[in-house]
């Protein structure tokens, strides 16, 4: 059954939107979240799930079968999923914070009439930007895209690209005139059946471990020209906003893992006795709850305000940069913390405080290392 409609209506209502999501989440995706962390592999009726729940086009416009919400939206979606699953939600997350944003807001008529309605009812999005040669250097691309008159012809490797596994739609950055540098950068819409494309080998990863990374390979791939996306050489421009904007997301998705942290911290200090009593009822406990919880409300406040300030148009990347850069801080802070509540149980994977904390550290490497967004914090307060 398709409850796209229902979701549509939902997102009128902040609340109801959350406990939408709460309910799906804790029904469809935490009785899998083991198997799935375990073989590495998701699920795929979970993913057809995910689109029935109108989840994977969260912000594309009616017309084209979405919801036609807000970024915000969104972000709550991702917090949600999180809640229960980092894997679940950086699908959701790269679907919508990067794939679909860029395709509203750089794509032709023709290529939103051609692939929004696909990416919000069937078909999962991937965002191809990082090679071995350019991780938190972005534009040090090797990958060359020729022109050959009616369509360009992209050769050499993508890594770590998430969702490349269950994706049918690949927003590919590549070079069409290496001399020119970043300049020469341009975007590319590739579909996975196009002659010369192929993804290869997954990534065995510490955390998120259902999520798909993986290497794409191009070798004389062609791509007709009607496929580019935004300009020629202006496909910098493109990578760089739709980074911001997917920041956020990430913020939003270490926020939903140290939410579902935290409440297991809570739960198991609450039932959990020691010397006569629960853990919690120790003041040192207590405390500790209460500087994760603390740091969870910041990061959250941090990423909401970053995400009001994006759909109200005004400029958010200095906010953006920051709540990206706390919450992932913080998220793997109090997931760390909550394996400490959880003594020697918490280092086992029967309970899962273990998984959280796994899931958390990525937080602080992918859309942006740590270090980079100190920089980008630095360079925009000192160019005040």
């Amino acid at each position: 059954m398709d409850k796209r409609p229902a979701l549509t209506k939902l997102a009128e209502d902040e609340n109801d939107f959350r406990m939408a999501i709460r309910e799906f989440a804790e029904a469809e995706i935490k009785p899998l979240v083991t198997e799935m962390d375990e073989q590495a592999q998701m699920k795929p009726e979970l993913v057809k799930n995910l689109f029935e729940m109108g989840l994977m086009g969260i912000e594309t416009p009616e017309e084209f079968g979405g919801a036609g919400a807000n970024f915000t939206t969104a972000c709550l979606a991702v917090e949600e999923l999180g809640r229960i699953d980092g894997s679940v939600s950086v699908l959701v997350d790269v679907q919508n914070t990067l794939v679909t944003n860029a395709f509203l807001k750089w794509a032709t008529e023709d290529q939103k009439k051609k692939y929004l309605p696909q990416l919000a009812s069937e078909k999962v999005g991937a965002y191809a930007l990082s090679e071995s040669s350019s991780g938190s250097d972005a534009f040090a691309l090797k990958l060359k895209a020729e022109d050959k008159g009616d369509k360009f012809v992209l050769n050499g490797h993508k890594l770590w690209i998430t969702n490349a596994k269950e994706a049918s739609v690949f927003l590919v950055f590549a070079n069409v005139d290496p001399e020119k540098g970043y300049k020469g950068i341009t975007g590319f819409i590739v579909e996975k059946d196009m002659p010369g494309f192929k993804v290869g080998k997954k990534e065995d990863k510490l955390g998120i471990r259902a999520s798909s990374t993986c290497e794409l390979t191009f070798e004389d791939c062609e791509v007709p020209k009607e496929n580019v996306i935004g300009e020629v050489g202006k496909g910098y421009k493109i990578a760089i906003e739709t980074l911001n904007e997917g920041r956020i997301g990430i913020g939003a998705q270490m926020v939903g893992i140290a939410q579902g942290a935290y409440e297991a911290a809570l739960s198991y200090t609450q039932t959990r006795e020691q010397f006569g009593k629960a853990l919690s009822a120790n003041q040192g406990v207590q405390f500790q709850l209460a500087e994760m919880r603390t740091e969870l409300e910041a990061a959250r406040l941090l990423v909401y305000n970053a995400a009001r300030l994006k759909d109200s148009g005004e400029n958010f990347v200095l906010e953006a940069a920051i709540a990206k850069l706390y919450s992932s801080r913080a998220a793997e802070k109090i997931s760390s913390l909550t394996i400490d509540l959880f003594g020697g149980n918490g280092f086992t994977r029967e309970y899962p405080a273990e998984k959280f904390w796994r899931d958390a550290k990525i937080g602080q490497i992918y859309e942006g290392t740590s270090n980079m967004q100190l920089q980008t914090i630095a360079k925009l307060e000192l160019s005040k």
